[in-house]
């Protein structure tokens, strides 16, 4: 899949992916922990970590729509 350089995405757009990769995690991780290929702890930092960049787009999004 070729990389789109000349479209800009929004704050809105980038926030529903980072919301659609959050839940992915959640799902993919706790298969993965119970099957031993990631520890529980690892899954946890992932998930915070795309928690707090969803969280950082949330409040982007809302000042985006705010203009």
């Amino acid at each position: 899949m070729a990389a789109t350089s000349e479209k800009t995405f929004t704050a809105v757009e980038k926030l529903g992916c980072a919301e659609r990769e959050l839940k992915l995690r959640y799902r993919v991780y706790a298969r993965m922990v119970d099957n031993g290929k990631m520890t529980q702890k690892h899954a946890d930092r992932e998930i915070a970590l795309m928690e707090e960049i969803a969280a950082g787009l949330r409040e982007a999004a809302e000042k985006e729509q705010l203009i």
